[in-house]
């Protein structure tokens, strides 16, 4: 609607202007609600068209009964040849542990000369016992050695002279065979008392505690002023030759895998390193409780290697032929373990599947697939089984 107005204008000089003309009624002001409404809509458009350009998809017709259907990456992954592994737990111990006791009549423990931890040579001494007593009848045997020797001198020197009467008639041929007897049976005494010494002197030496092989002490459970004898328990338990050991507990069809001479590596709990060993000794036979084996791992000697902790072996099983597949193509729920296939229909159907080995390049597959099918690589935790999919080859 137009309207004439006046425009009064004053000039510099202060001359007052007039002018007349005519105005035109202001357009109103478009709502901010919306502006913003429209820039919604078009950041929706971008949205989209950015997911379709990431999703790398190839365009699918308006028509198509698929056109909703989500596209997924998936591969076909064949057979792979893959070294097998075995994981299993046990401990640690001494492969030939001997225990050493009182090997003689014992007494009181004067001296104790080796710790735990030391290594030892065989015949040294652990432990010396008191032997005042047994030194004084040692000593005792060896006078009744003297004893009998005079007396077999005397039996002999009578019979000496016998001899010399018998040709004279002074002598019977009865008496010379009763002083001979008596010669013979001081003589008798003389090795009998030498062999009651002998006997005393070696009980004496058994009194010590004698290592009796080399070996690495692992325990030590006597101390000097303690009294011991034949019904004592274990003074020292000692690893021979310091040789170790892993009892690694595996199943009943792992062990069926397992040969004497398997190689294995081992990682005691709490520590970063890893120690070779072999398999030296296979169980024959399965604990009916636990249905499981024991695999004997020898070890050389090494500090970390302490008797009685826990490990973890990897034992090699050999190479066998499998489906590899990366650890997102693998799902598992209360059921098991599981992969989505895509079948001829492009639906999504639940296959149940049993790993294996973890290799580099992901997780074997051992029953489930052949290797052919067309395996949902990622997003399968987001699809349902008989869902309609969009397969997509991964590119490679």
């Amino acid at each position: 609607m137009n309207y004439e107005t006046t425009i009064t204008a004053e000039a510099a000089d202060g001359v007052r202007t007039e002018y007349a003309g005519a105005r035109t009624l202001a357009a109103p002001a478009i709502p901010r609600w919306l502006i913003l409404g429209g820039l919604g809509v078009f950041g929706l458009l971008l949205a989209i068209a950015a997911w379709f350009a990431l999703v790398g998809g190839e365009p699918v017709a308006v028509d198509d009964d698929n056109a909703q259907a989500p596209s997924v990456t998936v591969v076909s992954p064949g057979k792979t040849m893959v070294a097998g592994l075995i994981e299993a737990p046990g401990t640690l111990a001494a492969r030939r542990p001997m225990p050493v006791g009182v090997v003689g009549e014992g007494g009181q423990v004067l001296r104790v000369t080796v710790d735990a931890g030391d290594w030892v040579q065989q015949g040294q001494v652990l432990a010396v016992i008191d032997r005042s007593v047994q030194v004084q009848q040692a000593e005792a045997q060896s006078a009744q050695i003297e004893v009998a020797r005079a007396d077999a001198n005397l039996a002999q020197a009578n019979l000496d002279r016998a001899l010399q009467l018998v040709e004279r008639g002074f002598i019977s041929k009865a008496d010379v065979d009763r002083l001979t007897a008596t010669r013979d049976a001081a003589a008798a005494r003389v090795r009998v008392a030498q062999a009651q010494l002998g006997e005393q002197r070696a009980r004496n030496a058994r009194l010590n505690i004698y290592a009796p092989a080399s070996g690495y002490v692992l325990a030590r459970n006597v101390e000097p002023g303690q009294t011991v004898g034949a019904g004592s328990p274990t003074l020292f338990t000692i690893a021979s030759g310091g040789e170790l050991e892993m009892l690694a507990q595996v199943s009943e069809e792992q062990l069926a895998k397992l040969s004497v001479g398997t190689s294995a590596t081992i990682v005691p709990t709490g520590s970063g390193k890893e120690f070779s060993g072999q398999v030296w000794q296979v169980s024959p036979v399965i604990d009916q409780t636990s249905r499981q084996g024991t695999a004997r791992i020898a070890l050389s000697f090494a500090p970390e290697l302490r008797p009685g902790g826990f490990a973890t072996a990897r034992l090699n099983s050999g190479s066998f032929s499998a489906t590899v597949l990366p650890e997102s193509a693998v799902l598992a729920d209360s059921e098991g373990s599981f992969v989505y296939v895509v079948g001829p229909d492009n639906k999504a159907v639940r296959r149940a599947v049993k790993t294996g080995a973890v290799t580099p390049d992901g997780l074997a597959i051992t029953e489930g697939l052949n290797g052919s099918e067309r395996v949902v690589l990622r997003a399968g935790g987001f699809l349902n089984p008989g869902e309609t999919v969009n397969p997509q080859p991964l590119k490679k």
